[in-house]
């Protein structure tokens, strides 16, 4: 494995770092400890959907998971250097410093759990939440003037299991996701097959349980993994790890109630392997949904149609092992997939009336990309 890294990190330094510094940021986490793990800043061809290497910050170790501010100006990456162990794990701050992907590290939290495994930050950037999944908790932390971290303001340790006796003997919390209007927090949770749901005071970094509805619950032995909303703001797709399907929700904004409508799979019904899902994106038009699995390694394509029902387009391949995450681009062009344990990143281009993808170049190599995050390229860092 560290001959296999050295070759790509070799890779991608004599890769050329000529790239136009109006074309946006992204950035992508390498999974990984030691002076394998880094978060890699990258040029993105808006044009040709080329990524060119700028920087690589290499002061975090497993930075599994990455949110930037609204403003562009912080992003906060988990670190630890043992991820899933007995330890807490932590939340990094860093400022951005400047047009070549520069980070500059401000100061460390504790995640208030282990294996922590998903960062959402509110669109006022004054609260990051994070989701735990070895301990099953949620947590939520101040984001102070200068964009550090302050210690964590709320912490709610999640309880249940459900039918898988391997997977869903305790509470395993995937993903928490904040609502558009910023007064809902979502929490997808694997163990219990249950998306929880808090009110969220930003001002405060305080979480507590909507008493409307606490919880939405789906087909035991589902696995809730990621979801998101749809650009509508009143609809919620969650993405089931263990059995391989999108369940739709129809979502109430004022009460921040989930009733559940659809639930399809995200493999061929002739597939008898094993897989699993990984990440869910929409499309910033709300027509296409996008779901990736991993032992199948593809690409799931739906079309979203009236009343926000799903329908399978078509299923590419990742054209890598393990696709964990997904980027799709604001102008809805393209899709950047990371296949994690196929240490590759590739990028798709999507046809805007069909919904399909088109690779694009050679994957571009790196070792186990595990999030992918855009920095707009009308933000001026400061």
């Amino acid at each position: 494995m560290r001959m296999l890294t050295t070759l790509m990190l070799g890779s991608l330094l004599m890769m050329s770092t000529t790239a136009n510094a109006d074309d946006p940021l992204i950035y992508i986490s390498a999974f990984a400890a030691g002076e394998q793990g880094a978060i890699h800043a990258f040029r993105f061809d808006s044009k040709t959907g080329a990524l060119k290497p700028q920087h690589r910050t290499t002061d975090v170790q497993h930075p599994f998971f990455l949110v930037i501010s609204p403003d562009g100006r912080f992003l906060y990456s988990i670190d630890t250097e043992s991820f899933g162990g007995k330890e807490d794990e932590f939340v990094a701050a860093y400022a951005i410093k400047d047009r070549t992907g520069k980070l500059e590290r401000l100061n460390q939290q504790s995640a208030k759990g282990s294996a922590s495994c998903y960062l959402d930050i509110d669109p006022t950037g004054k609260t990051v939440v994070l989701a735990n999944y070895s301990s099953g908790s949620v947590a939520a932390l101040p984001v102070l003037e200068d964009g550090s971290l302050g210690e964590a303001a709320s912490f709610v340790q999640h309880a249940g299991s459900s039918v898988d006796p391997k997977r869903q003997k305790a509470p395993y919390a995937h993903s928490i996701v904040i609502s558009p209007d910023n007064r809902f927090a979502l929490a997808a949770d694997l163990g219990t097959d249950k998306i929880l749901a808090y009110h969220l005071d930003a001002g405060t970094a305080k979480l507590t349980v909507n008493e409307a509805q606490s919880s939405a619950s789906v087909a035991p032995g589902s696995g809730p993994r990621h979801l998101t909303f749809h650009p509508n703001g009143k609809s919620v797709y969650l993405i089931n790890e263990l059995k391989n399907t999108v369940t739709f929700f129809s979502y109430e904004p004022a009460s921040g109630k989930l009733t559940s409508q659809q639930t399809i799979a995200t493999l061929p019904a002739n597939f008898d392997g094993v897989s699993h899902t990984a990440d869910i994106r929409i499309t910033p038009d709300g027509k296409f949904l996008y779901g990736t699995n991993r032992g199948h390694d593809s690409v799931a394509i739906f079309r979203i149609g009236e009343g926000g029902m799903l329908s399978l387009i078509n299923i590419e391949r990742s054209l890598g092992k393990g696709p964990q995450n997904l980027l799709i681009t604001p102008d809805g062009q393209w899709l950047l997939c990371a296949n994690m344990p196929g240490n590759s990143v590739v990028v798709f281009r999507i046809d805007s009336a069909s919904g399909e993808l088109t690779v694009t170049g050679e994957p571009v190599l790196m070792p186990m990309p595990s999030c992918i995050r855009w920095l707009d390229r009308h933000v001026t860092p400061k």
